[in-house]
Formats: C-alpha cells, sequence, structure tokens
C-alpha cells in the first residue's frame, strides 16, 4: 500500500516543480513584454506629439541627429524617452497611490526646468505661443497615460 501511495505522489511533485518553473518563465517572460511594450507605446506617443507640435509651429529641434531626414529629435523619442519612462515604471511599481501622484509631478516639474535649461543650451527653440506650463502639464498626463498603460497589460 505505501509503495502504491509513493508511486502515486512522486509523479504528482515533479509535475508540479515543472509547473512551478513553467510559471514562473510565463510571469518573468510577461513582464518583459509588458515594459517593453509600455516604452514603445511611450516612444510612439512622444514621437507623434513631436510630429503634430514641431508640425504645428510650436517648437523646433536646430541641432538633432539625422537632421535631413527628420524634423524632430529622434535621439529623445527613441532613446532618452523609453529610458526615462522605464525608469519612472520601475519607480511607479513601488509607490503608492499619493507618493505616486506627487512623484510624477516632481518629474513634471524636472521636464519643465530641463527644457528651459536645454533651450538656454540651443537644444529648442519656442514659438512666442508656446508657455513652458504646456510642458508642466503635458508630461505629467503623459507620465499618467504611460503608467495607466502598462497596469492595463499588466493585469
Amino acid at each position: 500500500m505505501e509503495l502504491f501511495i509513493m508511486n502515486i505522489v512522486k509523479p504528482l511533485r515533479k509535475s508540479n516543480f515543472q509547473s512551478s518553473r513553467k510559471k514562473h518563465y510565463y510571469r518573468r517572460n510577461h513582464r518583459i513584454k509588458t515594459y517593453l511594450s509600455a516604452i514603445i507605446f511611450a516612444s510612439l506617443i512622444g514621437t507623434y506629439l513631436d510630429l503634430l507640435l514641431v508640425g504645428a509651429g510650436l517648437y523646433s529641434f536646430p541641432r538633432r541627429p539625422f537632421s535631413e531626414l527628420f524634423t524632430i529629435n529622434i535621439l529623445f523619442t527613441l532613446c532618452i524617452l523609453p529610458l526615462f519612462s522605464l525608469t519612472i515604471i520601475f519607480v511607479l511599481k513601488r509607490l503608492h497611490k499619493l507618493p505616486r501622484y506627487i512623484f510624477l509631478f516632481l518629474c513634471s516639474l524636472f521636464v519643465y526646468i530641463a527644457e528651459q535649461i536645454a533651450e538656454q543650451y540651443g537644444l529648442f527653440i519656442h514659438s512666442v505661443y508656446w508657455k513652458h506650463e504646456f510642458s508642466l502639464l503635458g508630461y505629467f498626463l503623459f507620465l499618467i497615460v504611460i503608467w495607466r498603460f502598462y497596469r492595463w497589460l499588466e493585469n
């Protein structure tokens, strides 16, 4: 009888272990896909917003890579913005609701200040109609959208 029970329990243990490994692999793979999708989404939104705002004449990028091909700074939209968004997501995952929105506002404030400094170095030229408060509010909303998109994918 004891041998009969052992023959049943042993395969079940191995099966659970393999299933656990598969679930761990699936969760890790899903997490990577979620992060990757969120940063691609951030890059796409950033690119289209830049194309829209540059096309409307609200600002321009006098110094940018591949200036003969692109009217926007693709280094920013394809590298800096996704890395910034990925870092923000990592931090937001560890915060509760109120500190999360305070952190998002502080990041937006940082971009607001960084944009004005970049303008002094000639990386931006804004039109007379541009108000830097647009950036403060815009980045705050942008980061909320990226965070919500990430959370939607995560579930």
